[in-house]
């Protein structure tokens, strides 16, 4: 299977868009960045499938049906379902989808 390149996280209530590259790898497993900043969706052998920010703080991860963290925590790559972020009081709802350049 070929890792996923780039993806795009879309959230929920504007539409605002955060678009990752694969970026090398962390613990065997592809590793994205996102273009705009220093965040970096990455999975881990603690936290599964997640997104983090300088310092190892973890800021975002998928959710399963019912709304919980992603019990699939040892997807190869990461999933295309809800995530939520978190930092601070902020929280939202994102819809990773596969990039798809706009027409």
């Amino acid at each position: 299977m070929t890792a996923l390149e780039s993806f795009t996280f879309v959230r929920h209530v504007d539409g605002l868009r955060h678009r990752f590259e694969r970026d090398g790898e962390r613990h065997d497993r592809p590793a994205y960045r996102r273009t705009d900043g220093q965040v970096w969706c990455v999975w881990g052998p603690d936290e599964g499938w997640h997104c983090e920010i300088a310092g190892g703080l973890v800021t975002a991860h998928p959710l399963n049906a019912a709304g919980d963290v992603d019990l699939d925590r040892d997807a190869p790559e990461p999933p295309a379902t809800v995530w939520r972020s978190f930092k601070g009081d902020r929280s939202y709802l994102y819809d990773l989808r596969p990039f798809e350049p706009e027409a």
